[in-house]
């Protein structure tokens, strides 16, 4: 029985990561990430200098998971660059990291990829196209011909591995046009999905809000969004080339929805949510649920399940 995953090159141990924005603002969150059993890990998504984000209350539980309005609060894209390439000096034999990226601008967007790109980091690189909680900033994977500019722009310069993070899509003709663009590109992966956007949740003891970003409108996450993320994954994985793999993300809470995600054809799996609520000890137990399914119906490795999801 393996959980072993290998992508870009590499075989992780496992296919579990922390989605990008939750545990990972800090050196030491990403420490206990990486000291964690997950089988590697993300950066926040850095824009090119320190930001506070939105006024909180900015995030909030909620019974079927959660809705933020972060608005990309992180330290900077230098504080996570130093924190990976040290990381590469002292663990030189560990399978590299994956750094997030969000400018508010294709031109940031590009300078934060020439950084990169003239760095010595040795791991994948995730654009983050959707960040739907800035207040006053369209999400960029919602613009077609934008999101194939900045791509065309990209790959004149970046050479090392690059993935996109991607909001939900709801409409066949949009799966079919998004994956129409993002095969033309050598991308390692798509990452579906981010937030739900805009979605409002109400205490009605007081009847308010519970976040005070945008007037309460904010991005759903966990159990609320697994079907919308599994709905995501499975498209592109039947339309994107091959060579182009899936991170799943959403609604991940038990082993079961991991092998849910798996069976529609993501190769590692991002926890968000439910790694906020339980902290680093949540992927333990993913994993021990993962394999007892995999016991339970036969499968060895992940390669035996990954995609074979069966139409009626």
């Amino acid at each position: 029985m393996s959980l072993a995953t290998k992508f870009g090159g590499y075989t992780y141990e496992n296919p579990f990561m922390n989605a990008s924005g939750v545990h990972c603002m800090s050196t030491d969150e990403l420490d206990e990430m990486d000291n964690s059993r997950a089988g590697s890990f993300i950066t926040k998504s850095a824009t090119t200098s320190h930001r506070a984000g939105n006024p909180e209350p900015r995030y909030f539980s909620v019974p079927l998971g959660s809705i933020n309005s972060m608005g990309l609060p992180n330290q900077g894209i230098d504080y996570y660059l130093n924190y990976v390439l040290d990381r590469q000096k002292s663990h030189p034999d560990s399978s590299p990291v994956f750094f997030s990226v969000a400018g508010m601008s294709v031109e940031e967007n590009l300078n934060l990829l020439k950084k990169i790109q003239d760095s010595d980091f040795n791991g994948t690189t995730e654009l983050n196209f959707s960040c739907p909680n800035v207040p006053g900033k369209p999400q960029v994977a919602y613009d077609f011909e934008m999101t194939q500019e900045i791509l065309s722009k990209v790959f004149e310069f970046f050479k090392k591995p690059l993935g996109v993070k991607m909001p939900p899509f709801f409409d066949f003709a949009h799966f079919d046009a998004m994956a129409n663009i993002l095969n033309q590109f050598p991308l390692a992966y798509v990452n579906c999905i981010n937030s739900v956007g805009n979605g409002l949740y109400i205490d009605v003891e007081t009847e308010t809000v519970v976040i005070k970003p945008k007037d309460g409108f904010g991005g759903l996450g966990g159990e609320y969004v697994k079907p919308t993320a599994l709905a995501n994954v499975r498209a592109f994985y039947t339309r994107l080339n091959p060579s182009i793999k899936i991170i799943g993300t959403g609604g991940i809470k038990t082993g079961q929805d991991a092998f849910e995600h798996l069976l529609c054809g993501a190769t590692m799996l991002q926890v968000g949510t439910e790694l906020y609520k339980e902290g680093v000890s949540i992927f333990e137990r993913l994993e021990k649920e993962l394999k007892e399914i995999m016991e339970k119906k036969g499968y060895s490795t992940i390669d035996d399940l990954r995609g074979k999801l069966n139409s009626l």
